[in-house]
């Protein structure tokens, strides 16, 4: 089986010839070494290797130019699997990675401690596999609950809003839920006024709810 043959870009000259090393004592090649977007890029589109690994920040800003090659790479070289490693679990900028198809893994610098389980996910990368560090997804997770726009709602008006939205009108709501149909229209109530929507007729606003559910979900 031929060896994986793998890019290297990281500014931190020491933690990249650590990483060189340890790939190459793991039967990686290890084609070329790159301390900044530039050099990345030009070292992919001459060796198309079958990894880049590639640190989110380098020179000459220390802001997102890794991110950028790896954008740059996904567009010309699709077939390369990328691993970016970053000193922080960066949420928008992993989620726009992640989603730009196969390939693709993103991992904490701290988590390149396990030599095996670290080769391993190369391998998985460069099969087409996506690798998401553990603590990204906690984040995700973290994200998703501190922005969800019904956590204002009690259970009930939550099982109200749901079928809301499978068009059921107040009186087949209260059939559903064995309550009256005044007591459903008093759950409508909270439920719109607790989802700040704007003041306008009440169908068109009932709609906007419907819609902050699905989007939810």
């Amino acid at each position: 089986m031929a060896r994986l043959r793998a890019v290297l870009a990281e500014d931190d000259v020491l933690l990249r010839e650590g990483l060189a090393s340890l790939l190459e004592r793991s039967d990686l090649e290890v084609v070329g070494q790159a301390g900044d977007g530039a050099l990345l890029l030009a070292l992919v589109r001459e060796k198309a290797p079958d990894l880049a690994i590639v640190d989110i920040r380098m020179p000459p800003t220390h802001n997102l130019e890794g991110l950028e090659a790896a954008r740059v790479i996904r567009q010309e070289l699709p077939q390369t699997g990328i691993l970016v490693l970053s000193a922080h679990a960066e949420v928008e900028h992993a989620m726009e990675l992640l989603a730009s198809g196969p390939g693709i893994g993103y991992l904490l610098k701290s988590r390149v401690t396990d030599v095996a389980e670290f080769i391993e996910t190369l391998g998985r990368i460069a099969r087409g596999g996506s690798v998401v560090d553990p603590a990204l997804v906690r984040e995700l997770v973290a994200t998703r609950r501190r922005n969800d726009p019904l956590d204002v709602l009690s259970p009930r008006e939550r099982e109200v809003l749901e079928l809301m939205a499978e068009g059921r009108s107040n009186a087949g709501i209260g059939r559903r839920l064995w309550v009256t149909e005044g007591t459903v229209e008093k759950h409508v109530r909270h439920i719109l006024a607790k989802l700040t929507l704007p003041e306008t007729d009440d169908d068109h606003r009932r709609v906007l709810a419907v819609i902050t559910y699905l989007e939810a979900r």
